[in-house]
């Protein structure tokens, strides 16, 4: 546990600042908050990458879905937890590097307005580590290996999705490359965050000889409620992601003749 986490500790801020560097290296032309937009980006598509392979692993791993033990399971939420401090650390650094640049407010309204702009991502966070962290490391004693693993396959959306903000970064949203993505972005959120909970039913279902409309009535209440607080955040990004792709695609009127 404490090597899995020291080793945390020093992955994800030494990849950002190695990140940060080769970039003001490479691309001196690009401003000191482009750089550390896109290293945040990078860090994040690291740690999705590695998400996602640990829960593959573990879902190939466990063939009974309720009993079946795999390491990972556990071991990568030790792994987890000093990304989600970096990563609330990196974004506040976005935003102060973003607003300095502009208008240098002060440090304290730089803060708020942080806490303003991303409480919903906060929140996320904070869930993780207070309640989500102790469910999985103890609360559930040991069953349950294979849901862990889903859960990380979630993250197999990330790099889409920050592709997508590197390239509005870049001012390269009119690219194929930036449709394509959203394209591959809207795909890979409704399946590996929202499709991903009525999989993890009809796993159970599956399992337990259950059809999927009888799982929810089969499980304890506070199962249901935990899929619940996490599916809705997901439900709302899903939706601003959907408005922003009828943007990207929808085709300007023409202008009126005379």
């Amino acid at each position: 546990m404490l090597l899995t986490l020291a080793w945390g500790s020093l992955f994800f801020p030494g990849l950002f600042v190695l990140s940060t560097w080769w970039l003001r290296r490479a691309r001196p032309e690009w401003t000191y908050h482009d750089c550390v937009m896109i290293s945040t980006r990078v860090v994040s598509s690291a740690q999705a990458v590695l998400a996602t392979g640990s829960g593959i692993v573990i879902i190939r791993a466990c063939k009974n879905v309720v009993f079946d033990r795999h390491w990972l399971a556990r071991e990568y939420v030790w792994f987890l937890i000093p990304y989600m401090v970096y990563d609330t650390y990196a974004m506040y650094l976005c935003e102060w590097y973003r607003t300095r640049e502009q208008d240098r407010r002060h440090t304290l309204t730089i803060f708020r307005n942080f806490l303003s702009k991303n409480r919903l991502m906060i929140t996320h966070h904070v869930v993780i580590l207070l309640v989500l962290v102790p469910v999985t490391q103890r609360l559930r004693g040991e069953l349950g290996d294979f849901f862990v693993g889903c859960i990380f396959t979630a993250e197999l959306s990330t790099p889409f999705v920050s592709l997508g903000r590197v390239l509005i970064q870049l001012k390269r949203q009119h690219t194929l490359l930036y449709k394509v993505n959203g394209i591959l972005t809207l795909t890979t959120f409704l399946s590996c965050r929202i499709l991903l909970f009525p999989f993890m039913y009809w796993s159970y279902g599956h399992h337990q000889r259950l059809s999927l409309f009888q799982v929810p009535f089969r499980i304890p209440l506070h199962c249901n409620m935990a899929n619940a607080v996490l599916i809705a955040p997901q439900i709302y990004w899903f939706s601003l992601l959907c408005k922003k792709a009828a943007r990207l695609f929808d085709t300007p009127p023409a202008g009126k003749d005379g």
